[in-house]
């Protein structure tokens, strides 16, 4: 009996080890709405933002929707990412190296992989569990989802397809072990893109800069103020929240006005450093001179005058004429 029982032991340990990644896959499959076909896929949410104490783990859902027209398979991966001197560069994959806040150990999924057809979205747990010896400070990770199209059939001596594209999305991480943490972030620069201090017309595009020297990640928000040659405010532009990695330089571009301005105008900052409530401010100078509609509104009051001259001349020219013809008569 007890050999019969170490048997089928031994023959379950050999069938799941047989089975396929992703069997025991605990995700759900919803249908939802497509408009056309867009061919493509999404993911979401874009950023989690999570505290967790050491020990504590939260389990959140990522959202994959197929609109690529076919059926497709998935693949789920992960990777920690870096923060970047570059401002081109919102963040850095690191592929397979370990980043100076590795979150990649401590992001966990039963769905390796799943096949979803047209129109269908699969709703993914993911599980954040943070170690109970962690330090505090500030921990970055992403979970890519990567389409892998099909294999390409072959017919005869004629390939259908070469080298497959592999197309993948990510999802980051955020992830703050609260303590003792070292937040160091300012403004580094606030000024027009180009630094343009002359324009011919709006919108008006502004750059700000901003530097993460921290250990923790923040997100800085603020407002720019427009004021007019006599001071008065005639607009506003809202910076919204956007995040600064550790060890980073962050551009962010906004833009004001319409189409139509004209005169001397100020521009100041007042970006909160999303920490501590401390606020830099910075004010800068442009000026907008619509050349072409100048230009325009010379010539046209140009015309009127020469027009205005000639109908005056022409008048004065008949009177002269008339008074002529009284003298000899």
């Amino acid at each position: 009996m007890k050999s019969r029982i170490t048997l089928l032991t031994f023959i379950a340990v050999i069938a799941v080890w047989l089975l396929p990644v992703g069997a025991f896959a605990q995700y759900t499959v919803e249908t939802v709405s497509t408009e056309g076909v867009p061919k493509d896929f999404v993911l979401g949410p874009g950023k989690t933002e999570l505290t967790l104490n050491p020990g504590e783990s939260k389990v959140v859902q990522l959202l994959v929707t197929n609109r690529t027209g076919s059926d497709q398979q998935f693949e789920l991966g992960v990777e920690d990412f870096t923060g970047s001197q570059n401002t081109r560069q919102t963040v850095v994959l690191l592929g397979n190296e370990r980043g100076p806040y590795s979150l990649k150990d401590y992001l966990s999924f039963e769905a390796r992989t799943f096949t979803l057809n047209h129109g269908e979205r699969a709703i993914v747990p993911v599980t954040v569990s943070i170690p109970s010896d962690a330090e505090p400070g500030g921990l970055y990770g992403s979970v890519l989802v990567s389409l892998i199209p099909k294999k390409q059939d072959f017919s005869g001596q004629e390939v259908t397809g070469s080298n497959a594209i592999v197309t993948r999305l990510g999802s980051l991480f955020f992830v703050t072990v609260p303590g003792l943490t070292e937040r160091d972030g300012a403004l580094e620069a606030f000024d027009t893109i180009g630094r343009k201090r002359f324009f011919t017309e709006g919108p008006i595009p502004f750059q700000i800069l901003y530097r993460n020297e921290g250990t923790i990640h923040v997100n800085p928000y603020g407002i720019v103020s427009i004021r007019n040659i006599l001071g008065d405010v005639v607009g506003e532009v809202q910076i919204e929240p956007w995040f600064a990695l550790p060890n980073s330089l962050r551009n962010r571009e906004v833009e004001w006005g319409n189409s139509f301005l004209m005169g001397r105008y100020t521009a100041t900052l007042e970006l909160n450093r999303g920490y501590n409530d401390i606020v830099d401010t910075q004010t800068i100078t442009f000026y907008v001179i619509p050349w072409t509609v100048i230009l325009t509104v010379v010539g046209i009051t140009l015309i009127i005058l020469l027009f205005l001259k000639w109908i005056f001349s022409k008048f004065e020219f008949r009177k002269k004429e008339k008074k002529q013809e009284g003298q000899e008569n």
